[in-house]
């Protein structure tokens, strides 16, 4: 489990800690690590709307592949090296809304909306992990929810760590153990 823990709605920066339970019991695996989060905070997945900079509190799955412009850093999980025309829909209007999707190079996508051209995104993208929000996509509550790289500033509503820890975490991650995130403000932490 990944505890993303800030101080309050309205902070941009988080703690992210990793625990793993061996079973006699919950220990500290990875971190603590200082993360960064949406611009305008946080807010219950189901208040958010697609592009208004706020993190979704709750508790998700990682998705089943990581992506990244660089080679896969060691990670457990299926991995995927993004390349020209590799992009995540993020038009709530689209069939395939919050998902990972491919074009060929060089064309326009069939989806509109603010749509990420992922192979472009080198700073924040060398590798990441999806964080499973709003997947199947049941509304326009946001889309694009990763575990990427920090680049200086407070995210869209990403969770990002610097490089190195996030490197650290998206190895430490095993997908046979069926890893969750738990985010959001202390007080929200809190009653999970």
């Amino acid at each position: 489990m990944i505890v993303v823990d800030a101080p309050d709605a309205a902070s941009t920066t988080a703690t992210l800690t990793a625990y793993e339970n061996d079973g006699n019991g919950w220990y500290e695996a990875v971190g603590p690590q200082p993360a960064v989060d949406g611009v305008h905070g946080w807010l219950p997945g189901a208040s958010r709307t697609e592009g208004d900079g706020t993190t979704p509190e709750g508790i998700y799955g990682i998705g089943p592949t990581m992506y990244g412009v660089q080679p896969d850093p060691g990670t457990q999980f299926a991995y995927h090296q993004l390349v020209c025309g590799d992009w995540w829909d993020e038009d709530p209007a689209s069939p395939t809304y919050n998902t990972f999707q491919h074009v060929a190079c060089g064309t326009t996508p069939p989806f509109g909306g603010d749509s990420e051209a992922l192979w472009t995104e080198g700073n924040a993208y060398p590798a990441f992990a999806v964080i499973d929000y709003n997947t199947p996509a049941a509304g326009p509550f946001g889309s694009a929810i990763f575990l990427h790289a920090d680049t200086g500033a407070p995210t869209l509503g990403c969770v990002s760590l610097p490089l190195g820890d996030l490197d650290a975490v998206l190895r430490w991650l095993n997908p046979a153990l069926h890893p969750v995130i738990v985010m959001g403000p202390d007080a929200v932490i809190r009653s999970f």
